[in-house]
């Protein structure tokens, strides 16, 4: 039998040694080259959880401005409710003003009324027009201070110049007693309402020396031509009245 008889054959399994065991040292010196891989999932692990951080407060955020908008809403629904009120309660007081109003200055008046029926019950039953002048004097002036109280009072015009903001002029006449374009008799006495105009007065103003001239007129106003201006005045206002 010779040496290379004795060999043992490649691959028996008898020597408890493989090819593998063989060739360890080149697999090592190969294994040296090789890089380790780090999955990509666990390395943004961080990054995850800051960004459920983040959802977290953010979903705590709008659950906060929700409620935030839900009061806000409420208030809203509350003032709006608030004004509807407020215009209903409006428009029942002004309501109540247009009716009842007048209350104050109807029980300021009623005296007077009293005081006519008195006087008219007076002339009926009497000749003493004497006191019946008086009476319904006094009617008057009762009259006149319940007027004042409510802010109502009557001005002077004869003798003023004409101011058209609160006289209306009748007629034109020549005045040896008035200045040109002054007020020489009241037809009809005008009334302010507190600083406003209630009513103008009804008046007859001078004319100037030159259209005195011109025309053939009476000199003064007599107290028939005021009497007549007055009825035509007073036939007027029942004309314009309704019916």
């Amino acid at each position: 039998m010779s040496i290379e008889d004795n060999k043992p054959a490649a691959g028996d399994p008898s020597l408890g040694l493989d090819e593998e065991t063989s060739s360890s040292p080149a697999s090592a010196e190969a294994s040296e080259g090789v890089e380790i891989f780090i999955p990509e999932g666990e390395s943004k692990v961080p990054e995850i959880a800051a960004l459920k951080e983040k959802v977290g407060a953010g979903e705590e955020k709008v659950k906060e401005l929700s409620e935030k908008l839900k009061e806000s809403h409420e208030r809203l629904l509350r003032a709006a409710a608030d004004l509807e009120n407020f215009r209903k309660r409006w428009v029942k007081e002004k309501e109540e003003i247009q009716r009842y109003g007048i209350e104050k200055l109807l029980k300021d008046f009623l005296p007077i009324q009293d005081n006519l029926e008195r006087a008219l019950d007076h002339a009926k039953n009497g000749d003493d027009f004497d006191s019946l002048r008086q009476g319904i004097g006094m009617t008057r002036k009762l009259f006149e201070d319940s007027l004042a109280r409510h802010g109502v009072r009557s001005f002077t015009s004869v003798g003023r110049p004409f101011d058209p903001r609160l006289h209306e002029a009748l007629q034109q006449v020549t005045s040896r007693e008035q200045a040109p374009n002054h007020v020489v008799s009241e037809v009809v006495k005008g009334y302010l309402l507190h600083d406003r105009l209630a009513r103008p007065a009804l008046v007859i103003v001078s004319k100037g020396a030159t259209e005195a001239s011109d025309e053939s007129e009476p000199p003064d106003a007599t107290p028939v031509e005021a009497d007549q201006a007055q009825k035509g005045v007073r036939n007027t206002h029942q004309k314009t009245e309704p019916s």
